[in-house]
């Protein structure tokens, strides 16, 4: 006696695994791209700032239709949603520190000081944030109050650190600070500059660099607004801050003694941007030592919530990274980003 046939899929079946196919090699393609690509055109460069919910909503309707499609679709679209849920959205889980053990504790943060003059209690919400964390040295962009009502009080924001202020630039430190420079960043007319420092810890001279580059807003509402039409605006903001990357890189050049570099560089780690800035040698702290995601942008957009790492700590060949944590995102569009270091003996 012979068995019957298997049953052909039936239309609503077979439309469901085409979807669920198209979902998943998509979502799969995206995240290699992201992650591999030695080049990254301008329409890939696109893709990195998209909510991340936009793509964990597609591996879930994924999931939905495979119920469909049977145990094989049910699983591999599962593993889709787990795939984007680490390694598209760069979720890292590094070992706890160890407790115990002294380490420097950097923090790097846009403060966005002319918003804050525009509320009663903006800068108090900053110093608050600020004085949670308590950090050694705190590297503070945006800090320029432009034609706010009310100036930020350096003493009030940042405490008895010593300060130096250049531009929207501002190092604090409880270290004195020395041989503190402004340095230019110049790309198509448009100097957004640098401000470093030199800082004595425990008898070990470290570098300090903080940096905003480019934002990408022009260029994103552009894309959004007028598609195709607004990809010219999207290509060149997007080279505007790859050029100041490379233009930063070659003046650093490879670090001869620790050094810190820090700021709002407007591109996630995977970026070309800030992949030109580790190939100096520096390393990504909340990669190194951090847990989660790391999200330091979005939850004043519409979305509500943080979807980006845009904000970075990064540190040369010697120094230790011990831990990497981002902050509250009440007193700024940005979270700061807090990191634990433990430098070279002297």
């Amino acid at each position: 006696m012979t068995s019957p046939p298997p049953r052909r899929p039936g239309p609503v079946a077979r439309l469901s695994r085409a979807a669920v196919a198209l979902v998943i090699a998509g979502l799969v393609a995206l995240t290699l791209a992201q992650r591999l690509s030695p080049v990254s055109p301008w329409w890939l460069e696109l893709t990195r700032y998209a909510p991340y919910p936009l793509w964990l909503a597609l591996a879930g309707v994924a999931v939905l239709l495979s119920l469909a499609c049977g145990r094989r679709w049910i699983l591999a679209s599962l593993g889709t949603l787990v795939l984007v849920a680490t390694l598209t959205m760069g979720w890292v889980w590094n070992p706890a520190p160890a407790a115990g053990v002294p380490a420097l504790r950097v923090m790097t943060y846009n403060i966005k000081a002319y918003r804050a003059g525009l509320q009663p209690e903006g800068f108090g919400r900053l110093a608050a944030e600020i004085a949670r964390h308590d950090p050694d040295i705190v590297l503070a962009q945006d800090a320029h109050p432009l034609a706010a009502p009310r100036v930020a009080d350096d003493a009030a924001l940042f405490g008895a650190r010593e300060r130096h202020r250049v531009g929207q630039y501002v190092i604090a430190s409880r270290y004195p600070l020395r041989d503190c420079r402004a340095g230019r960043l110049e790309v198509r007319g448009d100097d957004v500059g640098t401000l470093q420092c030199t800082v004595r810890v425990d008898g070990v001279d470290v570098d300090l660099v903080t940096v905003h580059f480019d934002s990408p807003r022009s260029g994103l509402n552009a894309a959004r607004r007028e598609g195709l039409d607004g990809a010219d605006e999207w290509r060149r903001n997007y080279q505007d801050r790859l050029d100041q990357a490379r233009l930063l890189a070659r003046q650093l050049g490879p670090a001869q003694r620790p050094r810190i570099v820090a700021g709002d560089l407007n591109a996630p780690e995977a970026s070309p941007v800030v992949q030109t800035l580790l190939a100096t040698g520096l390393r990504d702290a909340h990669s190194a030592a951090g847990r989660g995601y790391g999200f330091t942008y979005g939850q004043a957009l519409r979305i509500g919530r943080s979807f980006l790492r845009i904000d970075h700590i990064l540190v040369s060949e010697g120094i230790e990274v011990a831990a990497c944590t981002v902050g509250g995102g009440e007193a700024s569009e940005h979270r700061p980003v807090i990191a634990e270091l433990r430098l070279p003996r002297p």
